[in-house]
């Protein structure tokens, strides 16, 4: 029998999620939550604009803690703790790709007492953090020893991520330095960046005495840029980079880092992605060392990432690809360290 699974939110992560679990041969979309009161009502597959599929969204909280389900797709853009414990108070295991990725025993407790109450199961994934960063590096150590250094990178053109209110008010590109340093970015990012540098620390037996030191740069338009938020002017924000840094005294032992930009021209800094493009980086330096360029996770071009970011959709992919697996498990958080080997699964006209 298929898992029943429910889609909490339909941006852009949860209607990639809503696609890959119609396809997933062992899920059965039952529900979707929704925040605007506009798609209240409709079908999910009119919200997707594609032919109805029998499943009507809700914006009812009550009425999807009330459904009878195997698990939650959860990813609204800021995650509720509370909310998220009411969905496991009510039997429901939560995938999401917004955190809980390696909380702490103090962070974990509240949402770990709503999981032994009620029998379920958290598990947090994506791609960046929940991947790249810390699954991917301890994945790649396992082929080395004594490593010293790990690395996991992002590389992305920020003009394709299609959510222009939070590039600009959130993210604060088009802004002043000093807003964008000053915003609230770095703060709602360390919260799973940070999670990530400590399971590698922690995976790697590194030091308990290492630091994870946050810092952020900036980039300023140098002449107007023209994006998909509207013109940059000289001076504004149009790249900027968040590094989590973790330390053994002073020695750098693991670098997570993103680096967004509005295109490679006009930018002081003169930052540019280099020759290999827009990518994902993973490196180890141990005996022997490994150095793994990932493509694929950013489109081709500005226009195609506004209609369909592929590094949306991975990041969907791996919460869905994720949920038999934490179905199966034993109550609690669990992390990459607890779960088997987590796999994708066959196209249906090749089942």
């Amino acid at each position: 029998m298929a898992l029943r699974v429910i889609q909490w939110a339909t941006g852009g992560v949860g209607r990639a999620a809503i696609e890959g679990i119609l396809l997933h041969p062992e899920l059965e979309l039952v529900g979707c939550w929704v925040h605007s009161d506009a798609k209240n009502g409709k079908d999910v597959g009119e919200i997707l604009g594609t032919d109805a599929i029998g499943v009507v969204a809700t914006s009812s909280k009550d009425e999807i803690l009330a459904m009878e389900a195997d698990c939650v797709v959860y990813s609204p853009m800021i995650p509720d703790r509370n909310e998220v414990a009411d969905i496991l108070r009510s039997g429901k295991n939560v995938v999401t790709p917004v955190g809980w990725f390696y909380p702490t025993e103090r962070d974990g407790a509240p949402l770990a007492a709503a999981c032994a109450e009620s029998g379920t199961t958290l598990h947090g994934t994506g791609i960046n953090p929940g991947g790249i960063t810390e699954l991917h590096p301890l994945m790649f150590s396992a082929l080395s020893s004594a490593v010293t250094y790990v690395r996991g990178e992002e590389f992305s053109d920020i003009r394709t991520y299609n959510a222009p209110d939070v590039v600009r008010h959130i993210m604060m590109f088009g802004g002043k330095p000093e807003d964008a340093m000053d915003g609230p970015m770095m703060g709602l990012l360390s919260g799973g960046f940070i999670q990530s540098a400590r399971m590698c620390l922690d995976a790697l037996g590194f030091s308990k005495e290492a630091e994870v030191r946050p810092r952020q740069e900036v980039a300023v338009a140098t002449a107007p840029i023209d994006t998909p938020i509207g013109v940059i002017e000289p001076g504004l924000v149009a790249g900027q980079r968040f590094i989590w840094e973790g330390f053994v005294g002073e020695q750098v032992v693991v670098h997570i880092a993103v680096n967004w930009l509005m295109g490679e021209e006009n930018l002081e800094p003169a930052w540019t992605f280099g020759p290999e493009g827009e990518r994902f980086e993973v490196e180890i330096k141990g005996d022997p060392n490994a150095f793994v360029t990932i493509k694929g996770w950013q489109p081709e071009t500005v226009e195609e990432g506004l209609v369909r970011n592929p590094g949306v959709v991975a990041t969907a992919m791996h919460c869905v690809n994720s949920i038999p697996y934490v179905v199966a498990a034993d109550p609690g958080i669990k992390t990459y360290l607890d779960l088997p080997l987590i796999a994708g699964r066959a196209h249906p006209d090749l089942a």
